[in-house]
């Protein structure tokens, strides 16, 4: 695939956030609420050309220069080819968004097998949003935004003692992407600030044991606030974090309804 040209900022001045996974669902409900905050992005996707160019069709709406990055989390050269091309072609970065991921059960089978199953998770869910977030640290340094460069990434309340049945590799992977922000919150002050949001349900998955209405019934009936969330109520708490919330750094917002408490 013949790399895209480098993004040219217009103008200078309009603050730039790099979300992965942004074209569908969550993803694009961030870019959204950033394109509307005047952000020009770029978004990563894996498979999807056409879902990808409907999204930065919608968001060159609204003003936003945007790029788009064909990128598999589970390939470490990808990524890696990613963040040196970027960083020779950019001149700053403000806002990183971890919003990419991968959501498997974790199924009785061969040792082998559990062991890639595993790897593979904590490749997209982890490994990969560090290897983004240490190597773009340098242009996120540079953010011209008041409240500093900073890096969100999106975890889950139920890789935070909440664990679902069968979900032990995700769990695991969650659970690390969450304490690597609380890691980079001190490794990368007071430059840059590190925050997650854990939510609950924001967006029922499409297939799986959680894509069943009755499951999701007796999901919601757990819920304080008696309804699941939505992907605009998370990308609404990463706009905050990314912009105004100057003073905030090493945390996790729980964005669950009051899941968690019950």
């Amino acid at each position: 695939m013949t790399p895209p040209p480098p993004l040219t900022l217009h103008p200078p001045s309009k603050p730039l956030a790099l979300i992965t996974g942004a074209t569908r669902r969550i993803g694009f409900a961030i870019a959204h609420a950033l394109a509307s905050a005047g952000f020009d992005l770029i978004l990563t996707y894996r498979s999807s050309t056409a879902d990808a160019n409907s999204a930065a069709a919608e968001l060159h709406k609204l003003g936003s220069a945007v790029r788009l990055e064909r990128l598999d989390l589970a390939q470490p050269d990808r990524v890696s080819d990613l963040i040196i091309r970027l960083t020779d072609e950019l001149d700053r970065l403000d806002v990183l968004v971890h919003n990419a991921s991968s959501y498997e059960p974790t199924h009785d089978t061969t040792p082998l097998d559990l062991s890639s199953h595993t790897q593979q998770l904590m490749h997209i869910n982890a490994i990969a949003p560090l290897m983004l977030s240490l190597g773009l640290a340098p242009l996120i340094k540079k953010s011209i935004l008041p409240s500093l460069g900073s890096i969100v990434a999106l975890s889950d309340i139920h890789a935070l003692g909440h664990p679902r049945l069968n979900h032990a590799s995700y769990a695991m992977s969650k659970a690390a992407l969450t304490e690597m922000v609380r890691s980079l919150s001190r490794d990368l002050a007071p430059d840059i600030r590190a925050n997650a949001i854990a939510p609950g349900v924001v967006a029922w998955p499409t297939q799986g044991t959680d894509a069943d209405p009755d499951m999701q019934k007796r999901y919601i009936q757990r819920i304080p606030l008696n309804r699941p969330g939505t992907p605009e109520d998370a990308a609404q708490v990463v706009r905050w974090l990314a912009m105004d919330a100057a003073y905030i750094t090493g945390q996790i917002i729980t964005l669950d309804g009051g899941r968690s408490l019950t």
